[in-house]
């Protein structure tokens, strides 16, 4: 594929209600590109694409998809059966993965890539809040949609870019970065690696990607920390005081916290953060560490952080109205629903937590479903549905009962989708309520906050 994007002009993309592929749709919408897409169902996103003038068909229907295109651009969980991907591709147009035509994006600018099983989406938005509002200035290509720009795409001055850095389908590796972020490496996508060892490779090799005179931050405590190459970096941690840097000093304030930073022995005071959850004040120090090598001004970082309004779906409280409280979040990770359901125990000590939980794939579900159950037992009551399918088919005898059955909270239930709005009417003892995965539970919250809210 050329490597001058600007000669692309007109683009169509298979799977454009993605949340990577959108955040390419609006980059090239903005350079004045003539781009269309297709998704299998209408959703926010696609609405919201559809108002920025980006035509999305619903369609698989080869007589209705543009013609006249300089690039198809598609996502790895487009079937291999579908008609306009095989019509594009047996009819000789350049058809790009995402991931390829991010790659070419970031080979020409200033390219700082996060990284991580979780938290990226958090990091690399803070990071770019940091940039934005110190008036350092960057574009960027977020997971999530940031709650301060109401997009998942921002268009700044100059040549940075900060870079969400997938690792599903080894699309990382496409990236060239000068500063990276690994906040985690944990055993997921084995439909993708098989193994552990094989997902610390892949770190391993996105992290020799970064360039000579770069500078990478990683957590600490991470199964590649000792095979890193030899470039400039920082450990950071949440209060593992073995790391360069980590938080010296939280208290909780209001649903955020106030923290200190030990930034390689020195004490830096008082940031103020307006989100819960304190996996989200390690999210912060990795952005602070990034914005710091940056030469940033402490007091510019300080500014950014309380002002930064988190992701939508990222601890999302929806609700909070004296009597009853609702947060959303996209966790679909064990280790994550863990330090989700810690962090909102930590902000509600006493009150009753219902977790309701959408597993996400059926090859999570079966590799991690102990790990599931032990985490969202954390909770007081667990209100489980179905396995949210994505990409793959069913697999014989993996179902939601798999962590249902290894559950030890008070009460638990399990329940089709359909069933999920009745069920919350017929409760009469909650106070707490989390829905949490990161399929399509998040088209019930709005009537779930309508019948908290009565």
């Amino acid at each position: 594929m050329t490597s001058d994007l600007k000669s692309i002009k007109r683009l169509f993309f298979l799977g454009i209600g993605g949340i990577g592929m959108s955040a390419l749709a609006r980059y090239f919408k903005s350079q004045g590109a003539e781009v269309s897409g297709y998704d299998k169902t209408p959703t926010h996103l696609t609405e919201e694409l559809e108002s920025e003038g980006i035509h999305v068909m619903f369609e698989d229907d080869v007589e209705k998809m543009p013609k006249e295109l300089d690039l198809v651009v598609y996502t790895p969980a487009i079937p291999r059966d579908h008609k306009g991907f095989n019509f594009y591709k047996d009819n000789g147009y350049e058809l790009r993965k995402r991931s390829e035509v991010l790659g070419i994006i970031s080979a020409d600018k200033f390219t700082i890539a996060v990284a991580g099983s979780h938290g990226k989406t958090t990091v690399s938005s803070m990071i770019a809040h940091i940039l934005t509002e110190s008036g350092f200035g960057c574009s960027a290509f977020l997971g999530g949609i940031a709650v301060n720009y109401n997009s998942n795409f921002l268009l700044g001055q100059g040549d940075v870019v900060v870079i969400e850095a997938d690792e599903f389908d080894r699309s990382f590796h496409r990236l060239s970065p000068d500063m990276a972020v690994i906040s985690a490496v944990d055993t997921d996508h084995l439909d993708i690696y098989g193994s552990k060892e094989a997902i610390d490779e892949a770190f391993l090799e996105f992290a020799n990607k970064i360039s000579e005179e770069g500078f990478l931050v990683i957590k600490n405590g991470q199964t590649i920390n000792d095979r890193l190459p030899v470039l400039d970096k920082a450990f950071y941690s949440l209060h593992d005081t073995d790391a360069d840097v980590y938080c010296s000093k939280y208290w909780v304030v209001d649903g955020g916290y106030l923290f200190n930073v030990s930034y390689y022995g020195t004490e830096l005071k008082g940031f103020r953060l307006n989100i819960g959850g304190f996996h989200n004040i390690e999210n912060a120090i990795a952005a602070i560490t990034i914005a710091l090598e940056l030469k940033i001004t402490e007091e510019n970082i300080r500014k950014a952080i309380t002002s930064f309004k988190g992701i939508r779906r990222r601890f999302e409280k929806i609700l909070d109205n004296g009597k009853v409280v609702f947060i959303d979040d996209y966790a679909h990770h064990p280790e994550e629903i863990r330090v989700f359901l810690e962090s909102v125990r930590e902000i509600y000590p006493k009150q009753k937590i219902t977790a309701i939980f959408q597993p996400h794939l059926f090859s999570r579900t079966k590799d991690l479903a102990e790990g599931f159950a032990k985490s969202l037992s954390l909770a007081d009551e667990v209100i489980l549905l179905d396995i949210y399918p994505a990409r793959e088919l069913p697999m014989e005898g993996v179902t939601s009962e798999l962590i249902y059955d290894q559950l030890t909270s008070n009460e638990k239930l399990l329940i089709k989708k359909e069933q999920l709005l009745d069920t919350i009417k017929s409760k009469k003892d909650i106070e707490v309520l989390v829905t949490i995965g990161a399929g399509d539970i998040d088209k019930y919250v709005s009537g779930i906050k309508e019948i908290l809210s009565n």
